[in-house]
């Protein structure tokens, strides 16, 4: 026992005669050790790129809702009305008119014409 643990603490296993094929599954080991971290600092980055974006993506959309309140208010008739009195354009006092138009196919008479005026 004694001498097993001595010859593991003067790492005789790495320069007897067989060393080669220990050097070999310590070079794997290595390998895979370096394998391993660089595999998580690339789910780490990644991690940090998702988080980044679902913050931007937060931003965004309130960003998205603040824009379509104000437009929302700026499309107001009362908005639109009060901007226009300082080109001194006002709103007008006359109800709109529906225009109604008609296909060549139905022909009215003069009278049911002018009952449309009235």
């Amino acid at each position: 026992m004694k001498d097993g643990i001595y010859s593991l603490l003067k790492a005789k296993f790495l320069v007897s005669d067989d060393a080669l094929k220990n050097w070999k599954f310590i070079v794997f080991l290595v390998v895979l050790g370096m394998m391993a971290i660089a595999n998580n600092h690339q789910y780490d980055a990644k991690n940090y790129r998702i988080t980044e974006l679902n913050n931007q993506v937060k931003e965004l959309r309130s960003e998205f809702v603040d824009r379509r309140s104000e437009l929302m208010k700026l499309k107001m008739e009362s908005t639109v009305a009060e901007k226009m009195e300082s080109r001194n354009i006002l709103p007008s006092e006359v109800p709109p008119v529906k225009i109604v138009v008609e296909h060549k196919e139905t022909k009215k008479s003069f009278w049911d014409k002018l009952k449309i005026w009235q």
